[in-house]
């Protein structure tokens, strides 16, 4: 098992190894299901074996001129015969529907779980469409491939093999002749056709991976899309995409195409008849004989047809069982520590020689001069590509050597260019990313004794990029308490907020549902829920990143009084380049190209660093032309 930062008690565990172990442990997590499904699938194949022989003898009786009591006998065990191959049908189609139901169910919630688990740094290299492809779409394979496809092949096996027996039991060993013959060449004819068809089953489910993920990217980005005039651009990448989907389907279509044991089996029944005709000539076999002969060898035609769509359906499951497994077994770097210390914050945090970089992680960063990214950026790969073929970047140091002590309730500013890393320090204090080298210590604690769980719940990260689900408000301000929150509690919030007046205006108050992300609202109002849903979790350790950069000038003051009440007896670390937010702070760290250039009160540092007057200069001549 790989490290993961969310478990769930009592979790069943699968095998993992191959994508057919994975399916066949998820199988027999059911065993009575399978065990039903095969019983009820010998019976039906004998039941439809012996109906073919008591035709036969039906009209042995007929040619003898039995009389209508021996004709009404053998109707009525034709007749019985029917009845339980039926019963036997609906228990089997039952079991193994259900099963395939609960496999697709179980293996969706598997992905979820393992998904919940990854680290911050999987999913930042990860494309959204691709996961929700193998999520979806691939997860959805996995029920058609059970049923119909498996449990057809299963009983199109036990059809092969019971008429044999049949034959042999009943009829004579001559008459296995034709049929063996015809079993050989179907095996090697079957190979092959699965050998074919492979490659185009996993090439398939791979490019339904790239052009969901493009789909997702252009919906998700529309506001750009539009607002360059990029339509026909991404029509044409779309296009692209959907092409080489249809192109491996018509491939597909080629192969099934060339399909042979129909045409084996064609051969089969006509050689089959001529020899059973022989030897009704000789004298060795009955007419009845010779109709329950050729009954039982159209038995063999439904295994023979259904090969045909089954095997596509296995392929094209196992193709997304094999993509579903590389999602679960990609490697992510943080463990939940569920044993780990657990206590109440009190909101010391000291950094001690601390260093970080993405190296390792399949990422590079961008030129950390100014003008760069605060974050590094994931390097983009293909969504139908193996996790494993990755490829790592060459080890690149957001911050080096950053040393620092915070005492419990001090208000923490932290300034710098842009690409300075300000934001990725913040993420080292909730362990979102772990330091390369030297320790994080949150109440003397280092952070990687902590249990995760413990640690993230009371710390609270507002961002510029405020995050809301498509729920209602007061959904989404409860988020963070787990369901706990009371309504009273939502309201109480939302007011220390200054979000409470523009909720009520809006047509169904909090129980308002909000597009996804936030759409429907404006950069401020979302920050102040934001800002609610941090007052709710009543946090030990507040990040601000910046959080009140879309807050208009006719709500500042009341914003600021917000944070003000809100930081008051919690660490809080301040992203801003708001002079007067600098001016709350206890204490200003100053990073420049990852390191810590100087740190003390804003007084001290104006008179005795020169990296800091820079910076104040700038954000003071921002904040300038924004009044």
């Amino acid at each position: 098992m790989t490290a993961r930062e969310f478990t769930v008690a009592g979790e069943h565990v699968y095998d993992r190894r191959t994508p057919v172990r994975w399916v066949a442990s998820h199988m027999l997590r059911y065993p009575l299901l399978p065990i039903v499904f095969l019983v009820t699938t010998i019976g039906m194949a004998v039941a439809y074996s012996y109906t073919a022989v008591l035709v036969g003898q039906a009209f042995d009786v007929v040619a003898r001129g039995g009389g209508a009591a021996a004709l009404v006998s053998a109707a009525v065990a034709v007749l019985l015969a029917r009845l339980l191959y039926g019963g036997l049908d609906f228990v089997n189609s039952f079991s193994v529907q259900f099963l395939a139901q609960l496999v697709e169910r179980d293996a969706r919630e598997e992905l979820y779980i393992s998904l919940l688990g990854k680290s911050q740094t999987f999913h930042n290299r990860q494309r959204v469409g691709d996961i929700m492809a193998r999520a979806t779409n691939d997860v959805q394979q996995l029920n058609p491939m059970l049923s119909p496809g498996l449990s057809l092949i299963c009983e199109a096996a036990i059809s092969i093999v019971v008429p044999l027996v049949v034959i042999g039991a009943t009829l004579g060993g001559e008459l296995l002749l034709a049929p063996l013959v015809f079993l050989v060449t179907f095996v090697f004819a079957l190979r092959r056709y699965s050998a074919q068809l492979a490659p185009v089953a996993g090439a398939l489910r791979g490019q339904f991976g790239v052009m969901n993920a493009g789909l997702a990217e252009a919906v998700s980005g529309i506001e750009v899309v539009k607002g360059y005039a990029q339509e026909g651009q991404e029509r044409k990448k779309f296009a692209q995409s959907a092409r080489g989907f249809r192109d491996l389907f018509v491939r597909e279509g080629d192969v099934q195409a060339r399909y042979l044991p129909l045409l084996l089996y064609g051969l089969l029944y006509g050689l089959a008849l001529g020899h059973a005709l022989l030897l009704f000539l000789n004298g060795q076999l009955s007419v009845g004989d010779v109709i329950a002969y050729m009954g039982l060898l159209e038995v063999l035609r439904f295994p023979t047809y259904i090969s045909l769509f089954t095997f596509s359906a296995v392929q094209l499951g196992l193709a997304g069982a094999e993509r579903i497994l590389q999602m679960l077994k990609a490697e992510t770097d943080l463990d939940e520590n569920s044993a780990g210390y657990s206590a109440q914050l009190r909101g010391e945090i000291a950094f001690k020689g601390v260093s970080f970089g993405y190296a390792g992680e399949g990422r590079k960063t961008k030129d950390q001069g100014p003008g760069a990214e605060d974050h590094a950026e994931s390097t983009p790969r293909e969504a139908g590509a193996p996790l494993s073929s990755f490829v790592l970047s060459p080890p690149a140091l957001v911050l080096k050597d950053i040393s620092f002590h915070i005492n419990p309730g001090e208000i923490v500013a932290v300034v710098g260019q842009t690409g300075s890393g300000k934001t990725t320090l913040t993420r080292l204090v909730n362990r979102i990313f772990d330091a390369s080298a030297g320790r994080v210590l949150i109440d003397g604690v280092d952070v990687r004794e902590w249990s995760l769980d413990s640690l993230r719940s009371q710390i609270s990260t507002i961002e510029q990029d405020i995050f809301l689900f498509s729920r209602s408000i007061a959904d989404n301000i409860a988020f963070g308490a787990a369901g706990n929150a009371t309504r009273e509690q939502i309201e109480r919030a939302a007011r220390e907020a200054q979000a409470h007046a523009f909720i009520a205006e809006l047509p169904d108050g909090y129980d308002t549902i909000i597009g996804e992300r936030g759409v429907t609202l404006s950069g401020g109002q979302r920050q102040r829920l934001a800002i609610a849903r941090a007052f709710l979790t009543d946090p030990r350790i507040l990040i601000l990143d910046d959080s009140t950069s879309a807050i208009d000038s006719a709500t500042e003051d009341e914003i600021q009084k917000a944070m003000r009440r809100i930081m008051t007896g919690r660490t809080t670390l301040l992203i801003t380049h708001r002079l007067s937010q600098i001016r709350w702070a206890d204490r200003v760290l100053v990073l420049r190209r990852g390191e810590l250039a100087a740190q003390g009160t804003h007084d001290e540092l104006l008179a005795t660093s020169e990296a800091y007057r820079r910076i104040f200069a700038r954000y003071e001549e921002t904040e300038g032309v924004r009044r």
